[in-house]
């Protein structure tokens, strides 16, 4: 027996994730992030998309870590500024 089908619109979306429940910390409301979401670091960044907050762990020092991969630069770079002004003759 065939079962009717509904409307692609009256779906619901399957949710991924965990529910978990919301408190007050003093003016702030909070949440505790289950051990299996846990952020590396100290600090994140949160932004909200629509009713969504998207936290991000804040992942310092990167660049240089990068940077101390590279060989240094043997090259000269040329001089874009020689004929400027000095910038204490430029007035203000």
């Amino acid at each position: 027996m065939l079962r009717p089908v509904r409307p692609l619109g009256n779906m619901k979306m399957p949710r991924s994730g965990k529910t978990v429940r919301l408190f007050r910390d003093g003016r702030n409301q909070a949440l505790r992030i289950p051990r299996e979401f846990e952020l590396e670091g100290e600090e994140a960044t949160i932004r909200k998309e629509g009713d969504r907050l998207i936290v991000e762990p804040v992942r310092k020092g990167r660049l240089l870590a990068l940077l101390s991969t590279m060989e240094p630069l043997d090259e000269t770079f040329p001089d874009l500024d020689a004929d400027l002004p000095a910038l204490d003759e430029v007035p203000m």
